[in-house]
């Protein structure tokens, strides 16, 4: 059985540009891959951050917790991590990528995200979601 360390190894000398294209995913994708049920979104944020706010859809699965929780995680979906900027997803999504998960993280962060919800884009995405 290989270590963590041999995978992460194995990991970093099979990464290229295709990996680096593949590992994120903008916005408006997510928009449209999440309405269409093929994403499962992760707020990897810490637990005061997610009482403080939070958006709406999606799971809270904190950083620190997500080794113990993987069975919350959909393996048939790409998974999509976030957090405010994009540096705890991009931990996440490598760890879950490490776990054999198909992993992105959400380039334009969470706070990316609220600005492509606001206002008339809030009120078409939800039509969207529901049509």
């Amino acid at each position: 059985m290989k270590s963590k360390v041999e995978e992460f190894d194995k990991y970093l000398r099979s990464f290229d540009y295709q990996e680096r294209k593949d590992m994120k995913i903008k916005r408006d994708e997510l928009f449209e891959r999440y309405a269409k049920g093929e994403l499962q979104i992760i707020d990897i944020r810490f637990n005061e951050e997610y009482e403080a706010w939070h958006i709406g859809f999606g799971d809270h699965i904190p950083l620190n917790e997500l080794p113990d929780r993987l069975d919350e995680i959909d393996k048939s979906k790409t998974i999509v991590t976030m957090c405010p900027h994009y540096d705890r997803a991009e931990i996440a999504r490598l760890y879950l990528k490490l776990q054999g998960f198909d992993a992105k993280y959400l380039t334009d962060g969470m706070l990316g995200l609220v600005e492509g919800l606001r206002g008339d884009k809030a009120r078409d995405y939800m039509k969207k979601l529901k049509d």
